[in-house]
């Protein structure tokens, strides 16, 4: 079957146009098969990153049909079952487009510096100088080396990095791929810096209060790491260690979780006052709410009371349960190290 090729070319002082080329194709071909034929039987000047063709190495990630993912992962069948059909005759198109959050060096490369840098910033090694043992190695249980699988599947492809709508706004927000790398160090039971490790990853919105829970990581990863949950169990660590007091961010998350606890869901009204105002102790975060508070007044989006949700005790119970799984948790494996 016949397949339209349309991809974004440009080079760094130019602007971006499609280009497209017509293939002769079957379902199984992967895009990667594709764009090797447009390059060396159509146009040698197309420009793209690859290497082991076998979804190890990562190189190969660009942007298919306005998602990031690997072109020797993805094949024509599977992108053409993602097209919306009307039925029409017209030949499908396929859109290829590098990678976001990089500029662009050519065609589907991007300069991928600033994805190294912030991972760099996450100091991704393990760290074992507090441990003077010089004899052997550093053994782990298989329970502790468990514990690193599913973060260790990373292969650094950019592809979370790319669709981070966090990173876009924020260019100062490490990434998804960072902070993954950065859950594995906190994990791993060799490691002799994870208290200042959290600190760091505690940094206002560079470390993980800068995820916006978008799931967009974990949509397009294509090895399953689920970078957002591990930003969440960064989340949880700071969590355990620090009381309201110490941020805004950490004080957002109790303050979410203590009034779900008690009502069954967000009590906006308390929400405001106790995140932002600090519960009447931040003057200046209490006047800050004034204007919303009168457009929420003036059209009527202002309750007087709050009428607690069905089920509060069930919602109640849940949470306790996943709390006191996770101190026990926590306990355990703080006994395990010591």
């Amino acid at each position: 079957m016949q397949v339209c090729f349309k991809i974004l070319r440009q080079t760094q002082n130019s602007s971006p146009e499609f280009q497209t080329y017509t293939l002769d194709v079957e379902e199984g071909n992967t895009i990667l098969d594709c764009l090797n034929r447009i390059k060396w039987e159509q146009d040698g000047s197309l420009a793209f990153r690859k290497n082991c063709r076998n979804t190890i190495c990562g190189s190969c990630s660009m942007r298919i049909n306005g998602r990031s993912a690997l072109a020797c992962k993805e094949n024509v069948g599977a992108e053409l079952k993602r097209l919306p059909t009307n039925g029409s005759s017209k030949i499908p198109e396929i859109t290829i487009a590098p990678m976001g959050n990089m500029p662009v060096v050519k065609d589907l490369i991007v300069d991928m510096r600033s994805f190294w840098d912030n991972l760099e910033a996450v100091d991704p090694y393990v760290s074992t100088g507090a441990r003077a043992i010089p004899e052997r190695e550093f053994l782990q249980t298989p329970e502790e080396r468990s514990r690193l699988d599913q973060i260790g599947n990373c292969i650094l492809c950019g592809a979370c990095y790319s669709e981070c709508n966090a990173r876009e706004v924020n260019s100062d927000f490490v990434g998804p791929h960072a902070l993954a790398k950065a859950q594995r160090m906190v994990a791993d039971s060799r490691d002799a810096q994870k208290e200042s490790r959290l600190e760091k990853y505690n940094e206002g919105t560079k470390g993980v209060w800068g995820c916006t829970r978008c799931l967009m990581c974990n949509a397009v990863c294509p090895m399953e790491v689920a970078p957002m949950d591990q930003i969440g169990k960064i989340k949880q660590e700071i969590l355990e260690r620090k009381d309201d007091q110490a941020s805004r961010q950490i004080r957002h998350r109790k303050t979410l979780i203590n009034l779900v606890k008690r009502g069954g869901w967000v009590d906006e009204r308390m929400f405001g006052i106790q995140v932002v105002g600090n519960s009447f102790r931040d003057i200046k975060g209490l006047l800050s709410l004034g204007p919303l508070g009168v457009r929420m007044i003036a059209r009527g989006k202002f309750p007087l009371g709050f009428d607690r949700s069905e089920g509060t005790e069930q919602v109640r119970s849940l949470i306790e349960s996943v709390q006191n799984f996770e101190s026990e948790t926590s306990k355990e494996d703080a006994a395990s190290k010591s």
